[in-house]
């Protein structure tokens, strides 16, 4: 769910009002605005800005405007799809149901050009580029606040990185490591047995841990599943940043990743943290030790250039795979200073 699908429509009473929610809503990385008729401002490189001509979204000179259709029932939703001429966004703004005859009007439209939907604050966003999985081509959400920028920042996930760099790191030494707190990440997606979380004791290299799709011999399938490692570790979030494992709560965003497909964004929906036997795994990464604190069991497992391995299997040899990293953070967000973490 990003930005590049949203256009803020700004409903502001006056000119500074308008600036201030203008130069709040670049600063967050928005690109696409609907602005009061007499305002003043100027696109900036890569920028989209539109006019509100009440009731009818203007896009400037060669391109026809886009009137906006109330639907507030199934019948109105039927006639806009019937009537949208070929080429011009249908721009659809609910007066009751949001979700439904969303998904009704995206089953819909073939043969039309997209489908735009209004968003009555950043509360509708999510479900609105969600809906059917692709959801509306653009999201016009009414904003006439800045702290509402900063909700709808927060509702809309960071678009994970293109590509991580992997790497491998040769197993030196894999010893028990006593009790401790291990983090179980439940997430409210299913995951691919090769996928699974980036976690490490430095954020130089995380380690991935992959989903519990796999099972084992005296274990089902949790597909939705992470057993990611000790309290104390660092995972990655889509938008970069690291968190503890110990920090995670529902609803917040992970990063999930496999070396043979993109990496994606997932929710958390449960973390349980309880107390079991752990397994210190050490890589070798140019002289400097990178370890992972994993629960022994058979159901924990490993990336490794072969395949997962479990935790119960590990062994100096074994090549991990892993994404380096920016070593330094504050607060989980990369900077530039110099760190050794041991």
């Amino acid at each position: 769910m990003g930005r590049e699908r949203v256009a803020i429509w700004i409903r502001a009473a006056d000119a500074s009002a308008v600036d201030r929610l203008l130069d709040r809503a670049r600063r967050r990385g928005f690109r696409r605005f609907i602005l009061p008729p007499d305002a003043t401002a100027r696109p900036l490189e890569g920028e989209t800005v539109w006019s509100d001509l009440g009731g009818t979204i203007g896009r400037g000179a060669g391109a026809p405007a886009v009137p906006v259709r109330a639907v507030d029932s199934a019948a109105t939703l039927s006639a806009a799809l019937a009537h949208s001429p070929p080429g011009v966004p249908l721009a659809l703004e609910w007066g009751g149901d949001r979700v439904i005859p969303l998904e009704n009007a995206v089953a819909a439209r073939s043969g039309l050009s997209e489908v735009w939907v209004v968003a009555r604050g950043p509360r509708e966003v999510p479900a609105a580029l969600g809906a059917l999985e692709h959801g509306a081509d653009l999201v016009l959400v009414h904003l006439a606040d800045p702290g509402e920028i900063d909700a709808l920042d927060s509702a809309l996930e960071a678009p994970p990185p293109a590509d991580l760099d992997w790497a491998e790191l040769p197993l030196v030494e894999v010893a028990p490591a006593g009790m401790g707190d291990r983090v179980l990440v439940d997430t409210t997606s299913i995951l691919r047995p090769d996928e699974g979380l980036l976690v490490g004791s430095a954020a130089a290299f995380l380690f991935l841990v992959v989903s519990e799709a796999a099972g084992s011999a005296f274990s089902r399938p949790r597909p939705f599943r992470v057993n990611a490692g000790a309290a104390h570790s660092y995972v990655l979030r889509p938008d970069g940043t690291t968190r503890y494992l110990s920090e995670l709560l529902p609803g917040d965003p992970l990063l999930v990743a496999a070396p043979s497909r993109p990496p994606r964004s997932v929710r958390v929906g449960r973390i349980k943290i309880e107390r079991r036997p752990m397994v210190m795994a050490v890589g070798d990464d140019g002289g400097v030790r990178r370890t992972v604190f994993l629960q022994e069991a058979e159901s924990v497992r490993l990336g490794g250039a072969d395949g997962p391995v479990p935790a119960t299997a590990l062994a100096p040899g074994h090549a991990a795979l892993g994404v380096r990293l920016p070593a330094a953070r504050h607060l989980g967000q990369a900077i530039d200073e110099a760190i050794e973490e041991r």
